[in-house]
C-alpha cells in the first residue's frame, strides 16, 4: 500500500510540474509554423488544433495553485516522515535515565580524611634555586555516580574544594594567593565535574590496587577548563582510598602567578593533588 501511495503522490507532483509548460529546448521540425516564444499565458496558438490544446492547459495564474495542491497530496499520502518524539517516547527516555540512576554506584567523599593541595615551585629572596611550595585545603566534599557500564552520570557528580581554607607554611603567601590571585571572596570554591574514565575496571573491585584516568571539567576563579587526573586507588570492601593528580597552568584560569613578601616569583605550572577516601553509598 505504501508503494502505491508513493507512486500516486509522485504522479500527482509530476502532473503539477507538467502544468508549468514544456521544458525541452528543441522543437519538432515537423511543425515549424508553431511559435516558441512564450508569453505570460503560454505559447501563442497558430492553428485551430493548437488553440484547442492551449485552451485545455491551465493558465499561468492557476499553475502555482495546482503545483501546491500536488505537493500537499504527496505529503498527505507519504506521511510526515521523521517527527518529534511522542509523549510515549519521551516518557520512555525519562524512565531509562531514572533506571540508570537507580542502578548507579554512588561514591561519596569522606570529608573527614580527604584533602586537596597545590604543588608549585617558587623563587625566594636569597635562594639560588626554586623551592617547592605546597598549599592544602581540608574542606573537600562531593559525590561520584557510576553507571553499571562504567560511564559517569555527570549531571549528578561533582567534587568541591573550599579554597578559603588553603594553608601553607607561609601565611603571607596564603593571604596574597587567596586575596589577590584566587580572589576567594568572589570565587570561594573550586569544582570538578567528572565525565569519563579510562582504565577503570567494572564491576568495581573490592580489594587490590588500580590505576586509571578520570576526565572532566575543572572550574577555578570562575574559569572552566578540561583536565584529566591520574588516579591511583586502593580498594578495600566498600571503601576506596588513594590520590589523583593533574597539571595545570595558573594563567589558563585567568590568574597571574603571585608575588608576595619573600616570594620573587612562582612558576606558571602547578600540580594539583587530591588525597581522597570515598565510600560506596
Amino acid at each position: 500500500m505504501k508503494m502505491i501511495a508513493s507512486a500516486m503522490a509522485t504522479s500527482a507532483l509530476c502532473l503539477g510540474l507538467a502544468a508549468c509548460g514544456p521544458t525541452a529546448t528543441s522543437q519538432p521540425t515537423s511543425a515549424p509554423h508553431v511559435s516558441t516564444t512564450p508569453t505570460s499565458a503560454g505559447p501563442v496558438p497558430t492553428s485551430a488544433a493548437d488553440a484547442a490544446t492551449a485552451n485545455s492547459l491551465p493558465t499561468a495564474a492557476a499553475r502555482p495553485t495546482q503545483i501546491i495542491a500536488a505537493a500537499q497530496i504527496a505529503t498527505q499520502t507519504t506521511g510526515s516522515g521523521s517527527a518529534a518524539q511522542s509523549p510515549t517516547q519521551s516518557a520512555g527516555a525519562a524512565q531509562a535515565t531514572s533506571a540508570a540512576s537507580a542502578d548507579a554506584i554512588r561514591l561519596v567523599v569522606d570529608s573527614s580524611v580527604s584533602q586537596a593541595s597545590y604543588h608549585a615551585r617558587e623563587q625566594l629572596v636569597g635562594k639560588s634555586l626554586p623551592t617547592p611550595a605546597v598549599g592544602t585545603s581540608k574542606n573537600v566534599s562531593g559525590t561520584l555516580l557510576l553507571a553499571p557500564d562504567g560511564s559517569i552520570l555527570a549531571d549528578q557528580s561533582q567534587i568541591s574544594v573550599d579554597l578559603t581554607g588553603l594553608q601553607s607554611d607561609e601565611s603571607r603567601r596564603d593571604n596574597f594567593i587567596k586575596n589577590d590571585t584566587l580572589q576567594t571572596s568572589r570565587f570561594p570554591m573550586a569544582t570538578f565535574v567528572p565525565n569519563g574514565t579510562q582504565g577503570l575496571a567494572m564491576p568495581l573491585p573490592t580489594s587490590g590496587d588500580a590505576t586509571f584516568q578520570l576526565s572532566g571539567d575543572l572550574t577555578v576563579h570562575g574559569v572552566t577548563r578540561p583536565v584529566t587526573w591520574q588516579v591511583t586507588a586502593t580498594f578495600a570492601g566498600t571503601t576506596i582510598s588513594g590520590s589523583a593528580t593533574t597539571d595545570v597552568k595558573i594563567t589558563d584560569f585567568g590568574m597571574t602567578p603571585p608575588k608576595a613578601g619573600p616570594v620573587l616569583s612562582i612558576e606558571d605550572n602547578l600540580t594539583l593533588e587530591l588525597a581522597f577516601t570515598v565510600g560506596r553509598g
